[in-house]
């Protein structure tokens, strides 16, 4: 694999404008911690939607626009990551922003590891009173394994929260990266004022009374300056010189390369719910945020400035809009300036495609994407030819590296309640294996198959979508099987481990061979016996 560099390509003036000035980033965060709500107001500044919770178009009024699956609406998580793009402009600058939503639920990390190799950069949303969840520490232990940047949005100021020193070392300490405040809360819980803008040396004063209402900015000339004493009650402006002493003497100052290298992050405090904070974190994100960066791939890596376009599909989502029963590809741009209409070569079918009906998301809504730059996701409806993996160009035959799949940690089997409609089923699962929702596999031995998940509440998402979708209900039944390994090796080893072990034996949907195991000492005996095998807990999906 071509070495990545060392350090982001940050000022690049080589790059065409447009490709400059997009910004492509993810949220992530543990569930509860303000994840969906701090999208929200992320597309209301950017004038994406007219007031929070409530969208231009018709529809319901209430809906938060990310989470576009009914299940999602029922329960209030997202299990499912969109993609948005909306403009946000910053004094003379017009920014393009992609921002990619994530599943906060654990039982959907997979398509959250996935979702990440699409991004430059990542925004972890944190919970003032809860610190460092457990969620929180895995996704950023993935954003860690990419280098990517990282900004950090504490959320919830406003409601009884933690000591701020005590969140940031906390971060520090759990996350091993160094925290550079970016803002200062002033009081906490229902004494919360606003913040102080470290970078900017500016006061940000909250409105409570109005949740959609951006907050007052007051230009002030350093913490000396008597007209804080205007704004801020005696007793937190005294403590909040005090605290901004110790934060200089005790924490770094925002360095942006240790940022942009993922060794240090900028913490803004917040109040995402009442619109307060966000506005300063869109602007870190436009100011300090990486533009495109180059895309791994064999036998080259693709710089986003080259002329010729390509890109890679990192996520399948079928049945988006149910009244047309489409399957749509997220594909994000690494090169080029695409065009619709374009025919670009699907590489690993070799075969020309002609890109007619591209889309822009905003989240459920979608429209026509008449061109999109390196940096750039767009929606590519199709009828299952591609997959997550795949990689789309002008010709040339690239192969991009590092998206992930995993072994399941749960197996079951299924069953169609009505047995004539088995094959319905059949149909149902590949879907669900080609976009990734989970991990289907065919027993060598026996009929039926076996479906594997990373958590229990896939099932559940899994059989509501078969039923509303297909029309099918099912059964999920406990497996034999605790969990699966690809297998690997030479073709002769291969074979005559799985001619031995049929009854251990599936193929997962692209037919490679799956080893399915009750108990450790199951592996542990295939390595014994069969030295030249490998067992492997991920697949990289390198299709090309």
């Amino acid at each position: 694999m071509p070495p990545m560099p060392d350090t982001l390509q940050t000022n690049r003036p080589d790059l065409p404008p447009e490709i400059g000035r997009r910004r492509t980033f993810a949220i992530i965060s543990h569930p509860d911690a303000g994840k969906t709500t701090l999208t929200e107001k992320f597309l209301l500044y950017g004038g994406a939607i007219q007031m929070a919770g409530q969208v231009r178009a018709k529809g319901e009024a209430r809906r938060t626009r990310s989470d576009f699956m009914a299940m999602e609406k029922d329960r209030g998580i997202s299990v499912s990551a969109s993609a948005m793009s909306f403009d946000f402009t910053r004094g003379d600058d017009a920014y393009r922003f992609n921002l990619v939503d994530t599943p906060g639920h654990s039982d959907f990390s997979e398509d959250t590891y996935r979702t990440l190799t699409a991004v430059d950069a990542a925004i972890m949303v944190i919970d003032g009173a809860k610190g460092v969840e457990s969620q929180t520490q895995k996704l950023f232990e993935v954003c860690r394994l990419r280098d990517l940047p990282i900004l950090t949005f504490c959320n919830k100021m406003d409601r009884e929260s933690r000591d701020t020193f005590e969140i940031i070392d906390e971060i520090q300490e759990n996350l091993a990266i160094d925290v550079t405040p970016a803002s200062w809360p002033i009081g906490r819980g229902r004494d919360f004022v606003g913040c102080y803008d470290l970078l900017h040396d500016r006061l940000e004063l909250m409105d409570r009374a109005d949740r959609n209402k951006v907050a007052e900015t007051v230009a002030i000339a350093g913490l000396d300056d008597p007209r804080l004493a205007e704004h801020v009650p005696a007793e937190l402006l005294d403590t909040l010189r005090e605290e901004l002493e110790m934060a200089r003497e005790l924490l770094p100052a925002f360095d942006r390369d240790a940022f942009l290298e993922g060794s240090l992050t900028p913490i803004w405090f917040g109040s995402a719910i009442n619109s307060f904070g966000v506005q300063e974190l869109m602007a870190g994100i436009a100011e300090y945020g990486p533009p495109p960066q180059p895309q791994r791939a064999e036998p080259r890596q693709v710089a986003p400035e080259e002329g010729k376009v390509a890109g890679f599909v990192f996520k399948v989502q079928a049945n988006m809009d149910p009244k047309h029963r489409d399957r749509v590809a997220f594909v994000r741009l690494a090169s080029g300036h695409f065009e619709r209409g374009m025919k670009l070569t699907h590489v690993r079918s070799k075969k020309q495609m002609a890109i007619s009906n591209p889309v822009l998301f905003l989240a459920a809504d979608r429209e026509l994407a008449e061109e999109g730059w390196a940096g750039d996701i767009i929606g590519i409806p199709n009828h299952g030819q591609l997959r997550i993996g795949d990689a789309l160009t002008e010709g040339e035959a690239l192969k991009f590296t590092g998206i992930p799949s995993f072994a399941p940690e749960l197996l079951q089997s299924v069953r169609a309640g009505d047995p004539m409609k088995a094959k319905h089923l059949d149909k149902a699962l590949d879907q669900f294996a080609e976009e990734g929702a989970a991990k289907v596999f065919k027993p060598a031995i026996g009929s039926g198959h076996i479906v594997g998940v990373v958590g229990a509440l896939q099932f559940e998402v899994l059989a509501s979508r078969i039923e509303l979708e297909y029309g099918l209900p099912v059964r999920f039944e406990p497996s034999q099987f605790t969990s699966a390994r690809w297998v690997h090796g030479p073709d002769a080893a291969v074979d005559k481990m799985i001619e031995k072990n049929k009854q251990h034996i599936a193929h997962d949907n692209d037919g490679d061979p799956v080893f399915l195991t009750r108990l450790q000492w199951d592996i542990d005996r295939i390595e014994r016996d069969y030295p030249d095998v490998r067992l492997s807990a991920t697949k990289e999906m390198m299709v090309g």
